[in-house]
């Protein structure tokens, strides 16, 4: 009974709103002492797990990664890509929401970060698809669902979390990503369309821009597609390192800011400053997820939890709906990083044992976890949208809730046919 002590203590101080990485370390601590009843070895685990925790050569990929989130939001990359996009689809009804999923998308692969993207088009497609008409339903829905395909494209620093908590190929991971992040975005786009060919004042308004503006749109975009196929070229060719790849994608973004003269000295401060809170707090969340870590592993709650759902002979699909199914409800008030380390240490042996891929569960769960980003009645990236943009709330969640039909049509399809997830890896030198 007082093995379990810990986990009540966790949610406790979770829904007390204590930091999370404070939360996982104080009930880390208490559990391996409780385990142990030895203070001295609980003290001496604490001392160690810090540097034993972030001097991980692989962890440099997580810094790397979101410098170049910083240096392409600064740099203005976001803004030429739905331009571009918006001038060749604006004649289609519905095409500004499509080409903010799909600038979403390709500023995806040079961010890996949702909330980063849900923040950075609210401010540039939102007043856009106002101005054309567009009701605050669609064009929020398509940001807040469009920002979660960066979960799965890659560079995505959850991918590479769930790569690092589960000693999986952070490489394989990223490329697995790929093809379902497409599906998505393909399948977002038709939902759109039939969306407002349902319901057109959703969307009242097209226009045609100039062939001579659309051409030019279109070249301005050329270095941000160069640094998205350098990226995604690496590392499925396994010529580099995800690391590597981040430091060659970071400093890509920002020579392409710098010789585009819209990254000055101070914007590149700021986004070092940035990278180095958010790499911070991510590492802290790290530390206090291995101490948790730690009084699981000693508590063997895992290996007991696995016995006992294969002493209870379940159909292993209907377990790992019951996970995914956890993962949605939890990921409408937590973020993907915290969530991954917060499950992982139950959830992956047990997807282990039952024979299922960690690659595939990989993306599935961050399927998952971008559905309840903004799903009602928190939703972070929904939320996000709505302060942003000035949008209301309901409004807000009413657009993603029918947008989000798309993921869960993609979840299932990756269900029934994993391989549209694991291709691509299998392909991989």
């Amino acid at each position: 009974m007082l093995t379990t002590l810990p986990l009540v203590a966790l949610v406790a101080l979770l829904l007390l709103g204590v930091p999370i990485a404070v939360a996982l370390a104080a009930s880390g601590m208490l559990g391996i002492y409780l385990v142990t009843g030895d203070l001295a070895k609980m003290l001496g685990i604490v001392a160690l797990t810090p540097f034993d925790t972030v001097a991980d050569y692989t962890l440099t990929t997580i810094p790397m990664f979101i410098l170049m989130a910083y240096f392409s939001a600064s740099s203005g990359l976001a803004r030429d890509l739905y331009t571009a996009a918006s001038n060749w689809l604006s004649l289609i009804r519905g095409g500004l929401a499509i080409a903010t999923v799909f600038s979403c998308g390709v500023f995806g692969a040079m961010s890996g970060a949702s909330v980063a993207a849900a923040s950075v088009m609210s401010k540039i497609a939102m007043p856009e698809m106002r101005r054309h008409g567009y009701s605050d339903e669609l064009a929020a829905g398509a940001i807040g669902v469009g920002a979660t395909l960066d979960i799965l494209i890659p560079p995505s620093v959850a991918m590479v979390i769930y790569g690092l908590a589960t000693q999986t190929s952070v490489g394989k991971l990223l490329v697995a990503g790929i093809v379902p992040g497409i599906l998505a975005g393909i399948l977002l786009a038709l939902t759109i369309y039939l969306w407002v060919t349902i319901s057109p004042a959703h969307a009242p308004k097209t226009y045609r821009a100039p062939a001579r503006e659309r051409w030019a749109s279109l070249a301005r975009v050329w270095p941000s597609l160069l640094l998205i196929v350098v990226v995604i070229a690496l590392l499925y060719l396994g010529i580099a390192t995800p690391t590597e790849v981040g430091a060659l994608g970071a400093l890509m973004a920002g020579v392409i800011g710098v010789a585009s003269g819209r990254l000055s000295a101070h914007d590149v401060l700021q986004a070092l400053k940035s990278t180095v809170r958010t790499s911070a707090m991510i590492f802290l969340i790290l530390i206090g997820a291995t101490l948790f870590g730690h009084y699981m592993t000693l508590s063997r709650i895992p290996q007991e939890i696995v016995a006992l759902v294969t002493a209870m002979d379940l159909n292993r699909w209907m377990v790992i709906i019951g996970i995914l199914a956890v993962y949605f409800v939890i990921s409408m008030f937590m973020d993907e990083i915290p969530l991954l380390l917060l499950t992982l240490q139950l959830t992956f042996p047990l997807i282990t044992s039952l024979g299922f891929d960690p690659i595939w569960f990989g993306v599935v769960s961050m399927m998952m976890v971008g559905i309840g980003l903004v799903f009602p009645p928190v939703g972070l990236v929904a939320f996000i949208v709505g302060t942003t943009a000035g949008a209301d709330l309901t409004k807000v969640y009413k657009g993603t809730s029918i947008l989000t039909i798309a993921l869960v049509v993609t979840t299932v399809l990756l269900i029934i046919f994993p391989q549209i997830a694991l291709w691509l890896p299998t392909t991989m030198r």
